[in-house]
């Protein structure tokens, strides 16, 4: 059963008076907040006193006028609604205070974490402005706004010398091209991951690192975080492997291509018909490791930016043939069939570098092609009033395409 919204109480009554009754109704959770108005014939100024000492809202004497106890009623019905209102709304102030400091107290605790992190992190770590005075993003113009010990460390700058300033003042990213691409990925992405850009040192030399780039927000400003992962030593140690296995590779290589050239040549004894065979498949082996080792030698140059390419009016369809030539002997031992449709199209390249192309695509369509299958090596343009070339290997057995060179 609902409690009422309004007692309207005497004040003498048998067995309990009015005084009572109010006084166990104030004391009793159910009934505490409903709004009591006394109605009696007792008119002394100690009776209306002890009335309100009770708990009472209002008291009314009698005789009494209706339209006056009607529109006391209203009245207090009203200021008991708006005293319920403003509970509520009290209640979810405090909810949404309690709240608010909770997410405060997160987010002050993953600042502190953060600022932890950043501090101690043994990776460089920047944090600059996204965009500069004229409101331009940009990476290279973006004023620090903090770095850690790691950061100053690699770049042996002092911290006065960093916060306030661009990379652009400090000539940090010779690589302007790019840190462009880099802007161009975060702008889209919003981050960039592991793009391996140059640093330079206040002394000037070169460092190489992994650069990861996050969009960030601070204080509604817009922001990058820049983390770096120093490469340096390690990229050394790559060239310095690569050089010494090429080395190393190259000469025992050159001798054993020299030594089945002198066994080929018959002048230390003519070899039958299955020792030709076998000393071809020996050579074309060799020469598959030799171009082995200068592929990985141009990868690691184009990697660098060292390789420079050598173009020349070149035809087409005369590298096309070397390349199944120089191929056509692997191409047998494996019972591969070999067609070239080749047009005699004149292309603006580096000879070299093109038949080193198709050799290795030759090598790996043979490789992973099955027995008695048809590879068909053909060129053609792209489309009319177009100088590009479209050179098309494909596995006819097979049916798919496996590489295009342009």
């Amino acid at each position: 059963m609902a409690p009422p919204d309004l007692i309207l109480l005497d004040i003498n009554m048998p067995e309990m008076n009015g005084y009572e009754v109010c006084q166990q109704l104030k004391a009793d959770d159910r009934t505490r907040e409903i709004p009591v108005i006394f109605i009696s014939a007792l008119g002394d100024v100690l009776d209306k006193v002890k009335a309100f000492s009770v708990g009472r809202v209002d008291y009314v004497s009698k005789p009494f006028q209706v339209e006056e106890v009607l529109a006391r009623i209203k009245n207090h019905l009203t200021i008991c609604h708006l005293t319920q209102q403003l509970q509520v709304q009290n209640l979810q102030l405090q909810k949404e205070i309690q709240e608010r400091l909770r997410v405060e107290a997160e987010r002050e605790q993953a600042e502190e974490r953060f600022i932890k992190a950043f501090r101690l992190s043994p990776n460089p770590i920047a944090m600059s402005t996204l965009y500069n005075t004229e409101g331009i993003a940009t990476l290279q113009d973006g004023r620090f706004i903090d770095v850690n010990p790691t950061f100053l460390r690699m770049t042996g700058y002092e911290l006065e010398a960093v916060i306030g300033h661009t990379a652009a003042e400090l000539e940090l990213f010779p690589d302007s091209a790019v840190i462009a691409d880099a802007l161009l990925t975060l702008l889209e992405t919003g981050s960039v991951h592991n793009q391996e850009v140059n640093i330079r040192t206040c002394s000037g030399e070169l460092k190489v690192v992994l650069l990861s780039i996050e969009r960030i927000d601070l204080s509604g400003v817009p922001c990058v975080l820049l983390i770096a992962n120093d490469i340096t030593e390690r990229k050394r140690l790559e060239n310095e492997l690569i050089s010494l296995v090429s080395h190393e590779l190259r000469t025992p290589l050159a001798s054993l291509m020299g030594a089945m050239e002198l066994l080929g040549s018959g002048k230390l004894g003519a070899l039958d018909e299955q020792g030709q065979t076998v000393l071809q498949i020996a050579g074309s082996s060799t020469q598959r490791l030799i171009r082995l080792v200068s592929d990985i030698l141009d990868l690691e140059r184009m990697r660098s930016g060292k390789i420079t390419l050598q173009k020349v009016n070149c035809n087409i369809a005369d590298l096309v043939n070397q390349s199944s030539a120089a191929m056509q002997a692997l191409a047998d031992q494996a019972q591969i069939q070999m067609v070239i449709q080749a047009s005699p199209l004149t292309v603006w390249a580096d000879p070299d570098r093109v038949l080193q192309t198709l050799t290795n695509l030759l090598n790996n369509a043979i490789k992973f092609s099955p027995a008695n299958s048809t590879i068909w090596i053909r060129t053609n343009i792209m489309a009319e009033q177009s100088s590009d070339v479209l050179i098309t290997i494909q596995v006819k057995d097979a049916g798919f395409r496996l590489t295009n060179y342009r």
